[in-house]
């Protein structure tokens, strides 16, 4: 008799049948990560999108399934969110990752330019959260113009050139030299707008190349622009808040924001004025992600 009670053992294990993964959430997992692939798609706006990304936070098999269907396609999950969607950036090996050489292909910027581009880039997450506690607060909107960005490099090159002199290397940088101090002298002589005939900005002015910096961010769900003053006024996105948190450890932003070319106050980033001199002209109320190629 006892031998029969043992046969009768087998009918306890049967949970994992229940929690294995079927092809339906494997098919909405991906569902989601295509929705975080596409950065100007708001949750708020999309009914499946916003029930995916609340299945997400409300069953954690679901949000590891999710998370490693991005993994396998070579992108980290900087936040699951209402406000941001489904944010992702690209791993330096993901097919999906822009690179420098291939953003100055869109932009058809020349090899000597790409250096400008870059500095552009790192000038706009720099006005647009000059603080650490501006990048930790999820309520907080950075605005930055055209016009203000390029000022504020030129600000910042100024301070470079000071340092430089009194450092007595106010030549050619070395080759070991950190980026901005190569950068300076590039965009320093390089026109602010060089317009053309019938007054357009020049592409390769530095305007034209801060133009293309923002042009790209909106394109890429990072900014909206909100207007058309000082060369174009934009203002931040959850998504790209969380892209500056990703590189706000890089050598080259905190050079940047060392120098103490943007003050705050209330919150809005603002370009000090040059100290005995004239020469510069500064806006009023001026206000990346790349992977080396």
């Amino acid at each position: 008799m006892s031998e029969h009670v043992e046969w009768s053992e087998p009918e306890a294990p049967a949970p994992t049948a229940s929690a294995a993964v079927t092809p339906a959430d494997a098919a909405d997992a991906a569902r989601l990560v295509s929705f975080g692939l596409q950065p100007k798609l708001q949750p708020a706006r999309d009914q499946e999108y916003a029930d995916l990304l609340r299945r997400y936070r409300e069953d954690p098999p679901f949000a590891r399934l999710a998370d490693a269907v991005a993994t396998g396609l070579g992108l980290i999950v900087l936040e699951v969110s209402p406000r941001a969607g489904m944010a992702v950036t690209a791993a330096e090996d993901s097919v999906f990752a822009v690179r420098m050489g291939d953003y100055a292909r869109r932009t058809s910027a020349d090899g000597g330019d790409r250096f400008l581009h870059g500095l552009a880039h790192l000038a706009v997450a720099a006005m647009a959260f000059p603080r650490p506690e501006d990048l930790a607060d999820d309520g907080y909107i950075g605005r930055v113009t055209v016009n203000g960005v390029d000022a504020f490099v030129r600000q910042a090159c100024r301070r470079l050139e000071e340092r430089a002199a009194e450092q007595g290397e106010n030549t050619d940088p070395a080759t070991d030299a950190p980026g901005l101090e190569a950068a300076w002298r590039i965009w320093v002589r390089r026109s602010s707008t060089g317009a053309t005939k019938d007054a357009r900005r020049l592409a390769g002015s530095t305007t034209g190349i801060v133009a293309k910096a923002v042009a790209f961010l909106t394109d890429s769900g990072f900014l909206q622009r909100t207007g058309d003053d000082n060369g174009g006024t934009y203002r931040t996105t959850a998504r790209y808040q969380l892209q500056v948190r990703d590189m706000a450890g890089s050598a080259a932003l905190a050079e940047l924001l060392e120098l103490g070319v943007v003050p705050v106050t209330d919150g809005t980033p603002t370009l000090l004025p040059p100290e005995e001199s004239d020469d510069l002209d500064l806006v009023a109320d001026a206000g990346l992600p790349f992977h080396s190629s």
